[in-house]
């Protein structure tokens, strides 16, 4: 872009000095200006072209109304002020104290203003005899002290000291930067050089003003720095200030708006709502060529006037990300996922199954449902969950549903606003799921929340928004929700305790964590593991490995674990079955690992019906027809065919014989509208008895 060339012209009473004064303003400000120079001796003041400014010589005219001759109206005139230069003054320091010396000018109100100027200055040693063209000098002098004019000296004087003409003072030069719009350059090198060199006495200007160059670059540094743009306007709306970032987030150049109009280039952000209610305007979203972003306009009131605002945009994505780096700030160490799915022990085909299908769905945004009895490792399986997927560098947090009161875990899920119940902390609190955003927030025991919390929940999954208690503003969150429990849900939504919709929601990608029982060879390997972990130095008897691959484990690896610990702490080198817990010897099992024994699942089945046989019998009969016509039946099915050959029985009947049937490992039961179904352990009971 082609920069604008401003025109001045410098009037002067003499054409040298116009020249002269000429070359110091083009070394300064360069090809940035054109200059024209008059002169009011050699008469070329009467023909003066149009100018942005006028620099005017003070001894150029007599009085203001000569000026106003030449000069056209309502254009910009600036006093030309002159000042001698340090090295001009530690010259004249070396000459000795008392010595008599002319000094010479054109006129004697110069050769005052001279000397007046010089005893300022601190040149008070030197004796000064005016001297000017026409002055009759009332001593002899042997020295001559001149401004550019030496040639007006009197002929006595052998020794003539030159200081040169006088340079534009620090008042003039800055006064032309400013009225041409130019004042970015006086801080650059070569004017810091040139106002180094003039010798002044205004020390309190020069302080000033070197201390606003330093705010102003200071603020300048300060503009960039800021991530976020940021836009100055003064009290008539024209832009003043505009960074680089404000620049990339509008697509528009700095050199498009500045000392423009923010109501014609910048119309979207409200200066002017701003300017008339002198308010901050707070994260007021704004769209702008297809892209939201989130402003904020505070005014500047000096005074109790309003003389400015400012502005900070941000890109709504950008403001969003920045939150998110904020909370995994604020977040404590702690609330990562620590184990993988190579944490999980186990070789039996039912562990291998469930993993390779939670590995799939970790790769899936929707949301899972991990069903399991108590003690199988649901956690363990969320936490592999989140590190397999594309969160797994963001926030795990886990949180047991039914360990807390709903007010409480209404507020620790959803967090709260200031003042929104008594004791609630100042400034509010934020909820797990905005923590939990990008990442993962695993629901333990989903089905002790509250029907008022599972709507709040549904919400989470549906539209991706929470609301703080308290308060009225809308969150979005990006939350991966992983709920887990020891229930079958289903049984619950008939019992009307769970909502459909919502479990139909968290039922998207179901895993279903089988029970240690049903895990065969797997109990022995955990066993070593735990013994392992824990720095166990002992073996066990055939009997006790036996009773281990026996026994039912309803507390499942969490309950393995637990007797694994006990017998650590019993410090014997050698387990024998009387070692073990009395608790233990208190439990029957079945199970699959205990072979195919053929007699031992019809005893154990016989001593578990006791009178009721026959009603198991019926429920492995009716199973046992589904099977060979390939269906899987539920309770109800079920039911209904027992009635149907006059055996009448409730479906929470029917639920307890199916869960014994499963424990001693005679047939499957699904989550869900999978049904059960025999297998070949329960058909050979079946046909035993």
């Amino acid at each position: 872009m082609i920069a604008i060339v401003r025109k001045a012209a410098i009037i002067t009473l003499s054409k040298n000095a116009s020249l002269f004064y000429k070359s110091i303003f083009k070394k300064l400000f360069g090809n940035l200006i054109s200059i024209s120079c008059y002169s009011v001796l050699d008469g070329s003041v009467n023909k003066i072209d149009k100018a942005d400014i006028f620099i005017v010589s003070t001894d150029a005219f007599d009085s203001i109304n000569d000026c106003e001759k030449f000069i056209p109206q309502n254009v910009p005139k600036i006093e030309l002020n002159v000042e001698f230069t340090i090295q001009n003054i530690d010259t004249l320091m070396k000459i000795p104290k008392g010595t008599c010396a002319y000094f010479v000018n054109l006129s004697e109100i110069m050769v005052r203003e001279c000397i007046a100027r010089l005893s300022q200055l601190g040149v008070n040693h030197i004796n000064f005899i005016p001297c000017f063209p026409g002055s009759i000098p009332g001593k002899s002098c042997n020295l001559a002290i001149t401004a550019g004019e030496g040639r007006y000296a009197p002929d006595e004087a052998e020794n003539i000291i030159d200081l040169g003409d006088r340079i534009p003072d620090t008042n003039t030069i800055v006064e032309t930067a400013l009225r041409l719009k130019l004042d970015y350059l006086l801080e650059k090198e070569h004017f810091k050089e040139y106002f180094n060199s003039i010798a002044t006495s205004n020390y309190n200007f020069n302080q000033i003003f070197g201390r606003s160059l330093n705010m102003e670059s200071q603020f300048e540094i300060l503009m960039e720095i800021i991530d976020a743009g940021i836009i100055g306007v003064n009290e008539s709306g024209t832009v003043i200030s505009y960074n680089s970032k404000a620049a990339e987030i509008t697509g528009i150049n700095q050199k498009q708006v500045i000392n423009k109009s923010a109501g014609s280039c910048l119309h979207f952000l409200p200066f002017a709502e701003c300017k008339t209610t002198e308010r901050k305007i707070t994260n007021r979203l704004v769209k702008f060529k297809d892209v939201d972003i989130n402003a904020t306009i505070a005014p500047v009131i000096r005074g109790n006037k309003y003389i400015g605002a400012f502005a900070t945009i941000q890109k709504f994505t950008e403001e969003e990300y920045k939150q998110h780096n904020f909370r995994m700030q604020l977040l404590s160490k702690g609330h990562t996922a620590k184990y993988t799915f190579n944490d999980i022990t186990g070789e039996s085909d039912t562990i291998k199954r469930a993993c390779a299908i939670a590995k799939k769905m970790a790769k899936n945004n929707s949301a899972v449902l991990i069903t399991g009895e108590s003690g199988t490792g649901k956690e363990l399986f969320a936490q592999a969950i989140h590190n397999e997927s594309d969160r797994n560098n963001n926030p795990f947090i886990a949180i047991n549903c039914a360990a807390m009161p709903d007010n409480l875990l209404e507020s620790e899920l959803f967090g709260y606003e200031e003042g929104a119940f008594t004791g609630a902390r100042r400034g509010g609190k934020l909820g797990l799921f905005e923590f939990a955003h990008k990442g993962s927030i695993f629901l333990d025991e989903v089905e002790g929340m509250s029907p008022a919390l599972q709507i709040k929940l549904l919400r989470v999954l549906q539209e991706r928004e929470i609301m703080r208690v308290g308060g009225d503003r809308i969150i979005s969150v990006d939350v991966r929700i992983i709920a887990a429990s020891n229930e079958t849900l289903e049984d619950l939504v008939a019992d009307g305790v769970f909502r459909s919709d919502l479990y139909y929601r968290l039922n998207t990608l179901p895993i279903e964590i089988p029970p240690l029982r049903e895990r065969g060879g797997d109990i022995m390997l955990l066993f070593e593991n735990i013994k392992k972990e824990l720095n166990g130095y002992f073996t066990l008897s055939a009997e006790v490995k036996n009773a281990f691959m026996a026994h039912d484990w309803k507390g499942n690896v969490r309950e393995l674990h637990n007797y694994v610990e006990y017998l650590t702490y019993l410090d014997k080198p050698y387990i024998s079955y009387e070692d073990l817990p009395k608790s233990f010897h208190k439990r029957i099992t079945p199970l699959k690992s205990r072979g195919h024994d053929k007699d031992l699942d019809v005893s154990l089945l016989k001593k578990i019906a006791g009178n009721k046989l026959d009603d198991y019998t019926l429920v492995l009969g009716i199973l046992y027809d589904g099977y060979k016509s390939k269906k899987s039946l539920g309770r109800l099915s079920i039911a209904e065919k027992a009635q149907n050959s006059g055996h009448y029985l409730t479906q929470q009947e029917v639920r307890s014989i199916l869960y014994d049937l499963s424990n001693l490992g005679l047939v499957k039961i699904s989550q869900g509208r999978g049904g059960s179904k025999i297998n070949d352990k329960g058909i050979r009971a079946y046909n035993n008895l």
